[in-house]
């Protein structure tokens, strides 16, 4: 779960956000690498300038919105008459729901079927639907953001049956996998996502912060991605990790409001800015942050390393409660899945494609409620005409 830079607020706006980044960086004078100052020196007050420079560079990048189409212009051409089942964790997720939306669009451009099936959210409807998707002996199946070892005899099942299938955000990794047995997953890296993240605060604070990180330890994916951002944040001597809060993803509703009340009142106007695995977080925890006077648009200023789901972009967009996101081009990776798939049809390896990150920000979606970056839909057209 996107514009150009041709929309007028983008050219006049993201420049200067650059700018900003790289004049913050530039004002520290001296290096410090990762661990201090130079012997003899005081520790600048806004933290340590190598990293600033380097977070400041990479968030600059980051943040375009008009970068051309880097993936694939090779591959066979369009194989004819295929079905693929999309097999969803649940079409609530708006993650997995804009993931679909992309493989239907992409598989009417080359002329096949698709079928979705929602798994409801719970490990019983994941392995029914699975085992659904398997007694239609499609072409191939899409595990749509769900761990395959919750799905281990229909995986077998499906491997027997000599059906291809693809992951989304289905393991950690982006690429092939032979356990479980994944033709390829699609998904961006996530130490490249929690990377800008942490790079996000860094840069944006000139290097002196107070952050609070959200997460989810019961699920080791997020519970790395975490773990990368406490890293990357701490290699900034000025950014102080206050609190590392573990709220699992299903609990965040009745859970995080009453946290970030309890943060508020520890931490008061040190909190100046936050972290979570998911943009969701930050619609839970906006209802406390009102009712205790905080403005919309932060202090704390809130990104979240997630999907990127149209809510966190409305959030973002009307300055309530989130100032950006790394989000996740669902509908191109939608479009990628099918492009995998005519691969795997043709006898031909995965592409090997991922996504580069990205920052939306108020400043650069111009209003969207997704990234949607541009050339995909043309290129993967070129290659299927073959």
């Amino acid at each position: 779960m996107y514009p150009n830079d041709s929309h007028p607020r983008s050219q006049l706006r993201a420049p200067l956000t650059t700018v900003a980044l790289l004049t913050a960086a530039a004002t520290l004078l001296t290096g410090c690498g990762s661990g201090g100052p130079a012997t003899g020196a005081a520790p600048p007050k806004t933290g340590c300038p190598t990293v600033l420079a380097s977070a400041g560079a990479a968030v600059a990048r980051a943040e375009k919105a008009d970068t051309a189409w880097h993936g694939p212009t090779t591959g066979p051409a369009a194989v004819p008459g295929k079905s693929i089942v999309y097999v969803a964790q649940t079409m609530t997720n708006p993650g997995v729901a804009g993931v679909a939306k992309g493989v239907e669009e992409a598989a009417k451009a080359i002329g096949w079927q698709v079928r979705v099936i929602d798994g409801d959210g719970t490990p019983a409807g994941i392995q029914a639907a699975l085992s659904q998707a398997i007694t239609l002996r499609p072409s191939g199946i899409v595990i749509g953001g769900f761990d395959p070892q919750l799905t281990s005899q229909q995986m077998a099942r499906a491997e027997a049956a000599d059906i291809p299938v693809i992951g989304w955000h289905a393991v950690g990794s982006p690429g092939p996998s032979e356990r479980p047995k994944l033709f390829t997953n699609v998904t961006t890296k996530v130490e490249d996502v929690a990377r800008i993240g942490a790079d996000w605060i860094i840069a944006r604070s000139a290097g002196d912060a107070g952050v609070v990180l959200f997460t989810d330890d019961s699920i080791p994916f997020a519970k790395n991605k975490a773990e990368l951002i406490r890293k990357e944040l701490a290699t900034c001597s000025g950014v102080r990790l206050l609190s590392y809060e573990n709220i699992p993803i299903p609990d965040a509703a009745s859970r995080t409001g009453q946290a970030v009340s309890s943060l508020l009142s520890r931490f008061g106007d040190d909190w100046t800015y936050s972290a979570a695995i998911n943009d969701l977080y930050f619609a839970d925890a906006a209802p406390a942050l009102r009712a205790a006077g905080r403005p919309g648009s932060g202090p704390p200023f809130n990104i979240g390393a997630g999907d990127g789901d149209p809510s966190a972009f409305q959030r973002i967009n009307s300055e309530q409660f989130q100032a950006a996101t790394v989000p996740e081009p669902l509908n191109q990776q939608g479009w990628q899945i099918v492009d995998e798939f005519n691969r795997a049809f043709a006898g031909r390896p995965a592409s090997g494609y991922v996504a580069p990150v990205h920052i939306a920000t108020a400043e650069n979606s111009d209003g969207a409620t997704s990234w949607d970056p541009s050339g995909y839909r043309e290129g993967y057209r070129r290659i299927w005409a073959g």
